[in-house]
């Protein structure tokens, strides 16, 4: 579902180049959950926003179903991948009634006003349906990300792009949502990528991982490996010991 070769994106000129991601290839199978992890600044969400196309400064190959799709993409092209964002609070506009969060990505597609859809949205990720005249100041941290992921399926992509999807929320709401994402992926048969610092939240979701360190992989690890704390390369085991202080 998920093809990237060679992938490269580098931000500045001249002397304020800066490297990001540095050629980095992978793929993944439909319906599978592939994690990204490794520390802060190390380029994962660069990755994810470039599948998204949200970041357009990438050279390489990126392909979805089998069709490529480049940097400026048309409206079918964007709604393949969708994308939950780490920060409940400021991936949601303020001044918007919840109905009007998740009817805009139906509008901004020109399929219609999206109004009909809004109710089974919230539904769908456990929030009552009557949430639609709530503004988001109105909501929990949790119920916000509940939110922000209906609305990331509302033109029903085949692939969601996960970014540190918890990271920003209490530790007693952590599993709900993760338990939300996990019910949704495997009943539509979602291709999640999902970017995390958290090894704890890459074991649980995840079929398997990808270690980045400095815009390149350094280490793939299973499901077994992740669950047995099972590591290939010294920087892996690095990020297994920290997890477990």
């Amino acid at each position: 579902m998920i093809e990237v070769r060679d992938l490269r994106v580098a931000f500045g000129t001249g002397v304020a180049r800066r490297d990001v991601v540095k050629g980095v290839s992978f793929a993944v199978a439909k319906g599978e959950t592939l994690g990204i992890v490794g520390e802060s600044g190390c380029g994962k969400s660069t990755v994810l926003r470039s599948l998204a196309g949200l970041d357009r400064h990438w050279e390489g190959g990126i392909a979805f179903d089998g069709r490529p799709v480049g940097r400026e993409r048309a409206r079918d092209e964007l709604a393949l991948a969708q994308m939950v964002f780490q920060d409940p609070y400021g991936s949601i506009h303020p001044r918007h009634r919840i109905g009007r969060v998740l009817a805009e990505p139906i509008r901004a597609m020109g399929r219609g006003p999206g109004w009909d859809r809004v109710g089974p949205a919230l539904t769908q990720v456990g929030l009552p349906a009557g949430f639609a005249e709530r503004f988001p100041h109105e909501l929990s941290g949790g119920q916000r990300q509940r939110v922000a992921i209906a609305r990331a399926l509302m033109l029903e992509p085949p692939i969601l792009l996960l970014d540190e999807p918890t990271s920003a929320l209490d530790v007693s709401v952590q599993a709900e949502v993760l338990n939300v994402l996990a019910d949704l992926r495997d009943e539509r048969e979602l291709t999640c990528v999902l970017v995390s610092h958290d090894l704890a939240v890459i074991a649980h979701m995840c079929d398997r991982a990808l270690v980045m360190r400095d815009g390149v992989f350094v280490d793939e690890l299973t499901r077994d490996d992740l669950r047995a704390g099972r590591t290939h390369a010294d920087y892996s085991r690095t990020l297994v010991e920290a997890s477990l202080l």
